[in-house]
């Protein structure tokens, strides 16, 4: 897997041997995380259910889970079963109580799922914060289905402790959006702009995204992950929901992009990843990001729509 050939114009991250083992040296085993207790901008090689009891409660500003949806799938060799809905409540009820744990007074919680878990990702979180609203994202890419409607579809449930006391930045996340028809008012233009390339107006964000492109073989920021998250997604969450200098914290880190975004907007990070191959991705991408800070499709501090160029 580390060492997959690609064609010339195939931008997907590959990591050789030798790669490999320099990699190895800054990722966080359980024995270390047990020794010094540093978790601080930590990759974390580790079950879950061992890391969580290692790392302090109410560390974090904001925690982003994606954790197995209720699929069969192939993880690298782990695999995870889909099972009933009893079953797969029981699931996230073994470890959701204790993530939650480590999140601050005045944090939020983004818990990602597909239409086929939502309803147990939302009982099992309101059992533990409030929800203050799903995120609905249109995931434009996807096989079809013959006796079934395509799955183009995911949601995002947004949660915190208190209601009264939570961090959120409606400016720092308004997407600019391509005038079609603009309206002038005195011969001005009314709540739009127009620039060199067109018109266009910052629009507030709503809780249904249109805009989101998966990561695919064009795009330095794809891994052979196969449930990776896009980082323009995530850029939303931790710029709406965290201050620079916070603590982002992801228990199901897979191939690194809740640390990545992170880190190339100016926050604190945390992951654990059970799979050591998806923890060298998530390394090699962090070391990438000293380099590049660049999120595809925001640029200039909005986030554009899908296929602007940006």
């Amino acid at each position: 897997m580390i060492t997959k050939s690609r064609a010339p114009r195939n931008r997907t991250l590959t990591i050789s041997l030798e790669e490999a083992e320099e990699l190895k040296k800054d990722i966080t085993s359980l024995e270390d995380l047990k020794s010094n207790k540093n978790y601080e901008n930590k990759t974390i090689n580790a079950d879950i259910l061992q890391a969580l009891p290692l790392l302090p409660d109410a560390f974090a500003d904001l925690i982003i889970i994606d954790p197995p949806y209720n699929l069969s799938k192939n993880f690298n060799g782990l695999n995870f079963n889909a099972r009933s809905q009893a079953a797969y409540q029981e699931y996230l009820e073994s470890w959701l109580p204790q993530v939650c744990k480590k999140l601050k007074d005045n944090g939020s919680l983004y818990i990602c799922g597909d239409w086929k878990c939502t309803s147990a990702l939302q009982r099992a979180l309101e059992k533990e914060l409030v929800i203050l609203n799903r995120i609905t994202w249109q995931r434009e890419k996807g096989r079809g289905a013959s006796a079934n409607w395509k799955n183009g579809m995911e949601d995002i449930w947004f949660a915190v402790k208190n209601p009264d006391d939570y961090y959120f930045n409606l400016e720092a996340v308004k997407q600019k959006r391509r005038v079609i028809a603009p309206y002038k008012e005195n011969g001005k233009p009314k709540d739009w702009n127009q620039e060199e390339d067109g018109n266009f107006r910052l629009t507030c964000p709503s809780n249904f995204w249109d805009d989101i492109s998966i990561p695919f073989w064009s795009m330095p920021e794809n891994t052979d992950h196969p449930t990776q998250k896009p980082e323009k997604l995530y850029a939303k969450l931790v710029l709406a929901s965290s201050k620079e200098g916070a603590m982002v914290f992801d228990p199901f880190l897979g191939s690194g992009t809740a640390s990545v975004v992170a880190k190339k907007l100016g926050r604190n990070y945390c992951g654990i990843e059970l799979n050591q191959d998806y923890c060298l991705f998530a390394q090699k991408r962090l070391r990438l990001a000293d380099q590049d800070k660049s999120i595809q499709g925001y640029s200039d501090g909005v986030f554009w729509e899908r296929n602007s160029g940006k």
